[in-house]
């Protein structure tokens, strides 16, 4: 199961999903909703306690990492995230040529997934930040060979935040699941590899301006 973790950048700080912060995730969720049409977002206080013990629960079986994101430049709370869909694979394989080989006891894959920002967070660099920092520690710590993000194919904003990491368009699963809106929502599913994460960090690195990463 993974350990809880702190992941530390620039601007942007991980912090371990938790109760504590329960007000703070309230406040940010609703500071504007009119940007979150094709994402679920707790509103009210009981929707964001469920919404975050099913992610603690989760995690206590070890299939997610969910954090809190904190903008240090105003030291609030504005959002959350998730390493999830964690899958460990057992026993040995036929590893392709240059790959890190089995992986027992931290996740073989991942997905980042479940991120929604304040309206005053979006498009600040934060959401940027902490997609780097949490593909930094699933492909450096964990040494994951892949990396999934998915979005509803309608949602343009996010789509394009995606391909801006680098990420490669695997297809689009049509009736995927059901959408935010109470539609059949057909989703758009990306993926980073861990032989191109070296070139998608670099990348990222540029962007951001050397973002120092530390785990705590």
């Amino acid at each position: 199961m993974p350990a809880f973790v702190t992941l530390s950048g620039r601007s942007v700080r991980l912090e371990p999903l938790s109760l504590a912060v329960i007000d703070e995730l309230v406040a940010a969720a609703n500071e504007d909703r009119s940007t979150y049409a094709f994402t679920r977002v707790p509103a009210g206080r009981d929707e964001m306690v469920s919404y975050v013990e099913a992610a603690l629960a989760e995690q206590a079986e070890g299939r997610t990492l969910p954090f809190a994101i904190r903008w240090l430049h105003t030291d609030r709370i504005v959002g959350a995230t998730r390493l999830m869909n964690l899958e460990y694979w057992q026993g040995p394989m036929p590893w392709p040529p240059g790959s890190k080989g089995m992986i027992g006891e931290v996740p073989s894959v991942a997905d980042i997934g479940y991120t929604w920002l304040a309206a005053a967070a979006q498009g600040t660099g934060v959401n940027r930040e902490s997609k780097f920092l949490m593909l930094s520690h699933a492909f450096e710590t964990w040494q994951v060979h892949r990396i999934t993000l998915k979005a509803d194919v309608r949602n343009t904003r996010s789509r394009a935040a995606i391909e801006a990491l680098g990420a490669h368009l695997d297809g689009v699963r049509r009736a995927d699941s059901r959408g935010a809106d109470d539609t059949v929502r057909d989703t758009a599913y990306y993926s980073i590899l861990d032989l191109e994460w070296p070139t998608v960090r670099e990348r990222l690195h540029a962007r951001l301006g050397l973002v120092e990463v530390e785990a705590a």
